[in-house]
Parts: C-alpha cells; structure tokens; sequence
C-alpha cells in the first residue's frame, strides 16, 4: 500500500487522474481548492493564456515548466479557474501516467464519454501543491499503477506509433513527422511500428554520423554498413504516410544539410562547425 506523504510544504489538492490531463492539457481547480489556494484573489480577471497575469510555473521533478491559470466567468454565479500547462509537461504526466493515458486513448479509439474506467477499473493520483507566495504549483505523482508488461508500456509510451494513434484518437488530420530519441543499438529489436522512416546512426567511439532513410527500420539496420560498421546509436523520424513516395527526396535534402556543416568525405564544401564526420558517400549537390 502506498504510503501517505509527510513532506508536504503548501496546501494540497489531490487530484485522480483523468481524461482532462491529457486532452485538454490542464485541469479545472475544484471551488474548493481555488479558495484555500486564494485562486480568485491572484488571477481574477485572467481570462486567456495570453494575459502576463496568467502566468505560473510548475515544478515537477526539480524542472520548472511554463503554466497558467484563467478564469471563466461568463454564464457562471461564480467564477470558474482552469490550470494549464503546455506540451513539454504534458509528455512527463503522460510517461508517469502511463495506464491512464493507455486507457484515454482507448476511449478516445472507441469515441465514448464515460464507462471505461469500470469496464478497466484502477485509479491514479497526481498530488498539487501551490504557493501563493511565488505563484508556484508543485505537481507530485503520489499513485501510479503499474503495467502488467511495464517495459513494453513504457516503450510504446514514447514510441512514434503511439503518437500517431495519440494524434488519429484526437482526430487531429495535419500530418506530421513523429521522433524517436537516440537509442543504443542492443535495443533495435526492441523497436516498434518504425516504418517510413529518416534514420540517424552514430559511431560516438569514432565521432561518425551517418544519415539513411528505409521502409522498415529494423530489417534496413540489421544489414551491415561498410562506412560506419561500429554504429552503437540509432534515432529516427517516421514519416506521414503521404510522403513515402518523397523518402529517397527528403533523405537527400537532410544529407546535403548535414555535409555543410560537418567534415564530411566528399568535396562537399563545409563550415565544418562540430566534429563528427559526416561518412554519406553520396551527396547530391
């Protein structure tokens, strides 16, 4: 059982977590934390993002991030406070959170308001803390649940196919390019839905790049690569569907970006502004 905090320095709203952290990128503050926080009193008259008076900062892990508070007021006998935060904090609750953010897309995939959390009962809790003094919330994981495969989850979690069913389960249409972080080679097999894809490969021993494109990831990597056959670190972006056709185009254009300004061998004129070598042996000027 989890065990109460004790260390606890400003008042505190313990919030379950819900579909509202991860859709709307904040939280409406209950009446009654708006009270003990003195809410009204600092942000009456806050009615967009926009407003220098909306600012906070919220602390989580030891990181500050860029938050504010609005106020709604027309309509209401009272006024309604709203918490928000942008996309760089959001990717932090959605990894810790990460089977409340599995089960939103899955509500958003089947298009339901309610029920879901009794058809796949389990509970989490964000702890937030605020001090007036500062203008400061303090956000807190206090109850997390775990993955039955954690591992797994966590990789899907951060993987480019779950953004992309993230983005498809908001109906969002604008296409886009979705990023993998650097990754050392022993977890290649581990790679999931990496298809269409721009891919990165470096030799941090040597201080060597090399820049490829491929239908499907994996298959492409586990070739050997004559000019950089000690690669120990891989990332990449998978493409929109749309611009498959474009791959070979798009791979050309990042390989003469990278030859002028990196030592490269060919006679590629370059700024040479780092030192990794840029080992492409085709660039196309």
């Amino acid at each position: 059982m989890k065990n109460e905090r004790y260390l606890v320095d400003h008042p505190l709203w313990r919030k379950k977590v819900d579909s509202s952290l991860f859709e709307s990128r904040g939280t409406a503050i209950p009446k009654w934390a708006s009270q003990m926080w003195g809410i009204p009193t600092l942000f009456s008259g806050c009615r967009s993002k926009k407003n220098q008076c909306s600012e906070v900062v919220i602390r989580y892990k030891g990181n500050g991030y860029a938050g504010f508070v609005t106020e709604k007021a027309k309509g209401r006998k009272t006024p309604h406070f709203r918490l928000w935060y942008e996309d760089d904090l959001l990717a932090q609750l959605k990894d810790v959170f990460l089977m409340s953010f599995m089960r939103d897309i899955e509500r958003r995939l089947r298009k339901v308001r309610k029920g879901l959390e009794e058809e796949i009962p389990f509970w989490e809790f964000l702890d937030i803390e605020f001090d007036q003094a500062r203008k400061e919330f303090f956000f807190t994981a206090h109850y997390t649940q775990l993955p039955t495969f954690p591992e797994l989850f966590k990789r899907l979690a951060s993987s480019p196919v779950i953004k992309e069913i993230d983005d498809a389960a908001f109906g969002k249409k604008r296409s886009r390019a979705y990023q993998q972080n650097w990754r050392p080679r022993e977890e290649l097999d581990y790679e999931l839905g990496a298809t269409n894809v721009i891919y990165y490969l470096i030799d941090t021993n040597k201080r060597e790049l090399y820049v490829g494109e491929a239908g499907k990831l994996v298959q492409r990597l586990r070739q050997r690569y004559e000019v950089i056959p000690n690669w120990d670190y891989y990332r990449y972006e998978k493409l929109p569907a749309e611009l498959a056709d474009n791959r070979k185009t798009i791979e050309e254009v990042i390989i003469r970006a990278f030859a002028a300004v990196l030592p490269n061998r060919t006679r590629f004129q370059t700024k040479r502004i780092a030192e990794f070598m840029l080992v492409n042996r085709d660039v196309r000027g």
